[in-house]
């Protein structure tokens, strides 16, 4: 194996290293509230990577916009409207689900100290919507 190859494997798994212990350390798992303050999500580890559910409404709803007519009946609160794999130190992509549309988007998060700054987009990234929820616990 040539010198430039190995220096090259070393460097990568390194990079691997750092990343990981880089993400490690800030615990992104907790409570957040949205902008407007009306809804709790708990994000919590998950068989995709991170998972968000509703848990908390100001005014409960029942999820009447879901394309799926049987769902139209159940509570927003307990959905699980968030799922997230990571991307890179603090940041994540999957989808979102807007309980008040019904309509599910591709969408990123970023992770700072107290809060998460998500984007949901559609028509592959071209128009997207960003929200920041604060860290409740």
């Amino acid at each position: 194996m040539s010198n430039y190859l190995k220096f090259g494997l070393s460097l990568l798994l390194a990079s691997t290293i750092v990343t990981g212990a880089m993400a490690q350390s800030q615990n992104i798992t907790g409570t957040y509230i949205n902008e407007s303050g009306g809804t709790k999500v708990k994000l919590s580890d998950c068989e995709v990577g991170l998972c968000g559910t509703v848990i908390w409404m100001k005014n409960p709803v029942n999820d009447v916009n879901n394309p799926d007519a049987s769902k139209r009946d159940r509570s927003v609160v307990g959905i699980q409207a968030v799922s997230l794999k990571s991307t890179g130190p603090a940041t994540f992509a999957g989808s979102l689900y807007d309980t008040e549309s019904g309509k599910t988007y591709s969408g990123k998060a970023k992770f700072s100290e107290k809060n998460v700054e998500l984007s949901g987009c559609v028509l592959g990234g071209l128009l997207c919507k960003t929200s920041v929820w604060q860290r409740v616990e």
